[in-house]
C-alpha cells in the first residue's frame, strides 16, 4: 500500500534516510534529525512531502519530494529527493508503486516533469529508472553551494 506519510512515520523515515545514506557511502554527511524531518514534513508551512510504502503494517520504503518549477514549460514539477526501499522488501514492486504514484500526482495536478538524480555508480537504480523510460539528462552537471562556500557567497557584498 502506498500512502502519504503521517507524523507517526517520521522516526522510521529518518531511519531509512540514514540507511540510504549508508548505502550511498555518505552516512557521515547526514546532519538532519527526526525533528528536522518532522518540521519539514508537518510544520506550519511544509514544502517537503513524502509517500510511504507499507507492508504488513511496517514502512517498507519511502519517496520524499518537493515542487520545482520550469520557466520553459511554465509549470511546476516534482523533484524526487529520495526513493528508497529496504533491502528485505526490494523486488516486490514497492519502488515502482512509489514512483508510479508520483507520476500520477504529476499528471493529476498538471505538473510537467518528474525529475531526480541518481549516483552514476548505482547500476540497479539506473537500470530501474531506464526501464521506466526516464531520460538521461546528458550535458547537464549538478552544482551545489553549501557550508563555507554558501556562507562566503551570502556574505559577499553585491556588485
Amino acid at each position: 500500500m502506498i500512502r502519504p506519510a503521517r507524523p507517526g512515520d517520521v522516526a522510521e523515515i529518518h531511519r531509512l534516510v540514514r540507511e540510504l545514506a549508508d548505502y550511498e557511502q555518505s552516512l557521515d554527511q547526514v546532519a538532519s534529525s527526526e525533528d528536522d524531518l518532522r518540521q519539514s514534513l508537518f510544520g506550519a508551512r511544509p514544502a517537503v512531502f513524502a509517500l510511504v510504502a507499507e507492508h504488513e503494517g511496517a514502512v517498507a520504503g519511502f519517496a520524499l519530494w518537493f515542487l520545482n518549477y520550469s520557466t520553459w514549460t511554465g509549470r511546476h514539477g516534482i523533484y524526487l529527493e529520495d526513493l528508497y526501499v529496504t533491502p528485505a522488501r526490494r523486488g516486490n514492486g514497492f519502488g515502482l508503486m512509489l514512483i508510479t504514484e508520483l507520476a500520477r500526482i504529476c499528471v493529476e495536478r498538471g505538473y510537467g516533469r518528474l525529475e531526480w538524480a541518481v549516483l552514476d555508480w548505482n547500476a540497479p537504480a539506473i537500470g530501474f529508472y531506464g526501464s521506466l523510460g526516464a531520460a538521461v539528462m546528458d550535458g547537464w552537471t549538478v552544482r551545489r553551494l553549501s557550508g563555507p562556500a554558501l556562507a562566503a557567497l551570502a556574505g559577499r557584498p553585491p556588485g
